[in-house]
């Protein structure tokens, strides 16, 4: 009788089990980027990462003399920043997107056209060069219908230049080298991003792409986005719709800020509205094993020295509070910083690592005599996670995690 019952909960759970062995697969650890940068088309050529990098390296050269300028914990900023020199000097930007969106603005079609050639050609110089981003892309104009077809034909002429400079043999398919992602901005409904598929499968099959190769993330600009007329969460159908294909949701915060009244001086990545956006997007995310992506400051570290640390502290500040929330990417718009974001990204990973060593070493051991916490496999993987996005950012090295990382990396991949 107990055989017959348990068949037939088998049986009933079927599609459960299915669901959850998806999900796992699909929230596998891989290393995620610290932040995307995004530089307007025109402005966008090969070398930018490197200029940016040798940009932040001067600021902090002019400015950040001292570890009080960036509003941290001076012990704290004196051991990160010789990590930071490194990282700026060898790997500036993590991710970019060349914007075709609202850092480009409308433009005579002409001028898009000769814009979106070169960011191509660009993009195909940049991909696999010492130092490049690990991800490549482009913001392109929004499905509505004011935008639609400018930015379809722009995704179209980027990748075709980009394809058309790869130097592969005519015998062989073109490859992109690398992720390259599409972020599609203003998203409002299923409909919007059931397009954007169709026309990336298009692309790709002109341009002789493997399926897949370009991926799409999602900007949640709009409250339509994150919750319905009739009460439903929005962003979940989005990110279901997108399917393999997503790489990500993005909150957009000054958009969506706007769009919910808030007053132009308190549209911040810290305002109510922007916190229970991102924690349903966080939601959705999780579920669909994507980053859920917080959005940028606008405030410049530019001007005199105080003007310069005082935005460095600001930002500081806020990557911090991101990290804290579990929301482990943002966007950066200024070379100036890519100082804060690694500065704060690398004092919160540093910080978090010998607490994380300790209580995995008593867990690996199976002993919590001695320790005031007893940790459950679900806490194990998140500490394994913590000290592996150190790793993969520069926090630290294999050699200062006194544990076996192979091992950690397994242990970190959600139960199957």
């Amino acid at each position: 009788m107990l055989d017959e019952l348990l068949d037939e909960l088998d049986a009933r759970l079927a599609d459960t089990d299915e669901a959850l062995t998806a999900q796992h697969e699909r929230t596998a650890p891989g290393r995620q980027p610290v932040h995307t940068v995004y530089v307007p088309a025109d402005r966008f050529t090969a070398g930018l990462p490197a200029r940016w990098g040798a940009e932040a390296l001067t600021l902090l050269d002019e400015h950040g003399s001292s570890p009080e300028a960036f509003g941290l914990p001076a012990e704290a900023v004196s051991g990160a920043l010789p990590r930071v020199r490194v990282k700026l000097a060898a790997e500036p930007i993590e991710d970019l997107r060349v914007d075709f969106e609202d850092g480009y603005g409308y433009r005579p079609d002409a001028d898009e056209d000769a814009d979106a050639q070169k960011a191509g050609q660009a993009l195909a110089a940049l991909a696999g060069r010492e130092g490049a981003p690990f991800t490549l892309g482009l913001r392109v104009k929004s499905m509505e219908a004011r935008d639609r077809r400018r930015g379809v034909r722009t995704l179209d002429l980027v990748v075709g230049a980009l394809v058309g400079a790869r130097p592969d043999g005519p015998e062989l398919p073109p490859v992109i080298p690398g992720e390259f992602v599409v972020t599609l901005p203003k998203v409002s409904s299923v409909a919007q991003v059931e397009a954007m598929l169709s026309v990336i499968d298009a692309i790709e099959a002109g341009n002789r792409l493997t399926a897949g190769t370009v991926r799409l993330e999602l900007q949640i600009e709009l409250p339509s986005a994150i919750q319905g007329p009739d009460g439903v969460a929005t962003v979940a159908n989005l990110v279901r719709a997108a399917g393999t294909r997503c790489a990500g949701v993005h909150y957009g915060t000054y958009d969506y800020s706007a769009a919910l009244g808030v007053a132009a001086a308190f549209q911040t990545l810290e305002h109510p509205v922007a916190d229970h956006a991102k924690a349903v997007m966080l939601l959705a995310a999780v579920q669909a094993g994507v980053p859920a992506v917080d959005g940028s400051t606008n405030v410049m570290p530019t001007g005199t020295a105080d003007e310069v640390r005082a935005a460095w502290a600001n930002h500081a500040r806020l990557v911090r509070r991101s990290l804290e929330r579990a929301y482990y990417q943002g966007w950066d718009m200024h070379p100036g910083h890519l100082v804060t974001r690694y500065l704060a990204t690398y004092v919160f990973f540093r910080d978090a690592l010998p607490a994380a060593v300790t209580r995995l070493t008593t867990y690996l051991g199976r002993s919590s005599e001695g320790s005031s916490v007893v940790d459950e496999p679900a806490t194990a993987r998140a500490l394994s996670a913590v000290i592996l996005r150190g790793l993969d950012c520069g926090a630290f090295t294999d050699d200062e995690v006194p544990l076996d990382v192979p091992a950690l990396r397994r242990l970190s991949r959600p139960r199957s």
